[in-house]
């Protein structure tokens, strides 16, 4: 197996913010750490690949603070939400999730969160990895509209894996195992206040807990890993490679402001005709009708396994010109394959196109395959 990096610890600082439970992943073995939001993200725990058979067969907890939140209210908060995001809000109940797309107006991608509907005009957008609040502060100076935008006290951890119902239904009884998928609910744990919904970053059956006090992170952390032992619960970072094999997009690698939501497949997050205008509205309708010059593709790497993840983009070539750049890629331990995603011109984006892929250590050989790699209807995580 090719390895083309290792974990690198850093220093920890008093200028990048600490998630209520770091003290916890650090006592659990976290020994590298991702800057993510202004934020340590722990990164790495332990061998990847048994972590992905742990996630694939039991459960585990992540911590996912750098997910910052981003809170709407006020008495126009639904109508500065619609204003901001691609998707129509008003087929958006409380007590329901949903993915959507905030666009610049030229329509580039300004972040891809989870957006929390909590009341009429109560929402958390659920971030990715980009200064949102700032961003909708700017929005909301000129909107005209009653609003009021802050950070709450909000750290989220993920249990996912398809023991994740054991663990939450002992945690919080019955009534969890009746949220439908990208649905809410409040809740909570011994007095410890949580917003629970059915998401997560890995295409598997998954749960996300809101703490909502971060004064009470580690008692959190410690009652999930306590109702998770008996089904072999572990702390693990995100899950690079089951993201990638269910067709997720990460922010700033796959997708940033320089890409609009068609060029990476994202068109159906776009409600061109619904009947709040929003930022990016006339170029995205533009660039739809015109039709994108370049797509973010699926491909097979071809060659030994691949180990690790890719530190820069990797320059893509066909007959001996450079076409684009390998944005992510991973080895499937279950489909015993390299796989990942390439920004291309649409001319070769078609599937079955052969590419070259210039590693660091050489070229490589590539494929245009179909994407998602894994469960594309999404039947997992749904059931």
């Amino acid at each position: 197996m090719r390895t083309y990096n290792q974990p690198a610890a850093l220093y920890f600082g008093p200028y990048v913010r600490k998630s209520p439970y770091f003290d916890a992943t650090r006592r659990y073995g976290c020994s590298a750490y991702d800057i993510y939001n202004h934020m340590y993200l722990p990164s790495y725990y332990n061998d990847p690949i048994e972590e992905y058979w742990r996630l694939l067969n039991e459960v585990t907890l992540w911590d996912v603070s750098v997910e910052r939140q981003v809170e709407i209210t006020g008495p126009d908060a639904a109508r500065f939400t619609d204003r901001l995001v691609t998707r129509d809000m008003t087929r958006c109940k409380v007590g329901q999730c949903k993915y959507v797309l905030l666009t610049d107006q030229n329509g580039g991608i300004v972040n891809d969160p989870v957006l929390l509907r909590l009341g009429e005009n109560h929402f958390w957008l659920s971030l990715a990895d980009s200064d949102v609040l700032l961003w909708a502060k700017g929005v909301a100076l000129h909107s005209g509209l009653n609003v009021t935008l802050g950070e709450p006290d909000v750290s989220p951890l993920q249990v996912q894996g398809p023991k994740s119902k054991n663990v939450m239904q002992a945690l919080f009884g019955d009534e969890v195992l009746k949220l439908a998928y990208y649905d809410l609910m409040e809740a909570k744990l011994d007095g410890i206040p949580v917003v629970i919904t059915r998401t997560g970053w890995c295409g598997e059956v998954g749960y996300e807990i809101y703490l909502r006090d971060g004064s009470r992170g580690e008692e959190l952390w410690e009652r999930v890993m306590a109702a998770g032992k008996p089904y072999n619960i572990a702390p693990v970072p995100p899950a690079e490679i089951r993201r990638i094999e269910a067709g997720i997009l990460n922010y700033g690698s796959d997708m940033t402001l320089e890409t609009n939501p068609y060029e990476v497949g994202l068109g159906w997050v776009v409600d061109l005709d619904k009947p709040a205008d929003f930022i990016g509205q006339q170029a995205l309708r533009r660039l739809k009708a015109e039709g994108v010059r370049r797509k973010l593709v699926g491909i097979e790497i071809h060659g030994e396994p691949l180990a690790g993840w890719i530190e820069d983009h990797w320059p893509v070539y066909q007959n001996g010109q450079r076409v684009g750049y390998i944005s992510a890629v991973v080895h499937s331990p279950r489909l015993e394959k390299n796989i990942g995603y390439a920004m291309v011109p649409t001319e070769h984006s078609r599937l079955g196109t052969s590419l070259t892929v210039n590693a660091p250590w050489g070229e490589l050989t590539a494929t245009v395959v179909r994407k998602p790699f894994v469960d594309p209807q999404k039947d997992v995580p749904k059931s």
